[in-house]
């Protein structure tokens, strides 16, 4: 959502494009909270399997090689970071979020009255994104809409700035892509989903996507139309939960294609420099008709400054 045009075009479930006005500046930085392991797990490390060569995935994405990583032990959240844990850092700190100071955000066209869908700007890929003024954290589906009975979703329209101003506050950071993809995998071992290969074992959903035809009709099936609470579904063998839909999470990572041959890779951070950071986990916007990405191997990214109504994030910690 930078003024310039980025060098790579996210896929579908992550708009992005140049936002219409510039910022307002910044806020200062902000006081730091501190930090607390409540809600957080404590995962070993050690050397697991990243990346996959699914017939199902995006070999363009750079989900392969399979490649051997080794992560030293660190701490997660169970849960994706809610709107309630946001409003407390904004309380505490008065952060501007970027889709507050830009003065709009994405939503999904589906969820907007006809009024807001009306002339709303729309990405030419992705037509059924709106570019809606005074969409924000506060007014997921922009003016008119509030948290009600959301204090336990994952708050969205917040960008990679934004999660890692929370992240800082809360003397913690954002995760590497590796460690969020070795979380994810629950301690399985090349499987396509954090609970196995199945999508809906034995009938049971296990995770928020799309459920229908992509992007005219979502039967909700699985319960929700739109974000689900952080622990709906079962948690994976970590004890994390949603780790594949609902949200799609912000990493620490630069995008990149080109992953290193050298073997073991030890606590892998990415690219120095870029202009897209990674997301992981896909979001309840997926479907496998057109973007198959909440398995754990997939992968997509968007410029630091971009926001939508998917897109969420959780926190690590260094153990």
């Amino acid at each position: 959502m930078s003024e310039h045009t980025p060098t790579r075009v996210a896929p579908c479930c992550s708009p992005s494009g140049g936002r219409s006005r510039a910022p307002l500046p910044p806020p200062g930085p902000a006081p730091r909270r501190e930090a607390s392991t409540e809600g957080m797990v404590l995962l070993p490390g050690g050397e697991f399997l990243m990346g996959a060569e699914d017939a199902e995935g995006f070999p363009a994405d750079g989900e392969g090689p399979v490649r051997a990583v080794r992560l030293n032990p660190f701490r997660i959240d169970t849960h994706a970071v809610t709107t309630e844990r946001f409003a407390r850092f904004v309380a505490d700190t008065g952060h501007v979020t970027d889709a507050e100071r830009f003065g709009w955000s994405y939503v999904f066209a589906g969820f907007l009255p006809a009024a807001l869908r009306r002339g709303a700007p729309r990405p030419e890929r992705t037509p059924w994104w709106c570019g809606v003024e005074g969409a924000t954290w506060r007014h997921p589906e922009g003016p008119g809409s509030d948290l009600a009975d959301r204090a336990d979703h994952p708050v969205v329209h917040v960008s990679w700035n934004d999660a890692a101003a929370y992240a800082a506050w809360a003397g913690k950071r954002l995760p590497t892509e590796a460690e969020w993809e070795y979380a994810a995998r629950g301690g399985l071992e090349r499987k396509r989903y954090p609970w196995g290969d199945e999508l809906d074992p034995d009938g049971t959903y296990r995770c928020n996507i799309w459920r229908g035809t992509f992007p005219s009709k979502n039967t909700a099936a699985d319960g929700y139309r739109g974000t689900a609470p952080v622990g709906a579904f079962e948690p994976n063998g970590h004890g994390l939960y949603n780790m594949s839909g609902n949200v799609w999470e912000w990493c620490a990572d630069w995008w990149t294609t080109d992953h290193p041959a050298t073997r073991p890779l030890v606590d892998p951070r990415g690219p120095a420099t870029g202009t897209d950071k990674v997301i992981r986990g896909g979001s309840h916007m997926c479907h496998r008709s057109y973007c198959n990405r909440y398995r754990v191997a997939a992968r997509s990214a968007n410029t630091p400054d971009s926001s939508s109504g998917h897109a969420g994030f959780r926190c690590i910690a260094s153990a």
